[in-house]
């Protein structure tokens, strides 16, 4: 059994990047690759 540690926002893929900006590992799917930036704080930047 493998311990993954989960998308900090969906809570269920498996972190796959870390948010530049707040540090909260992500999966795919909440990450921006052009920003380095979780859905999250992208959605936060102007």
């Amino acid at each position: 059994m493998s311990l993954e540690t989960l998308c900090q926002i969906c809570e269920s893929a498996p972190a796959a990047y870390q948010c530049r900006r707040c540090g909260a590992l992500v999966c795919p799917a909440h990450y921006d690759e052009e920003t380095g930036l979780c859905t999250d704080c992208a959605a936060a930047v102007p």
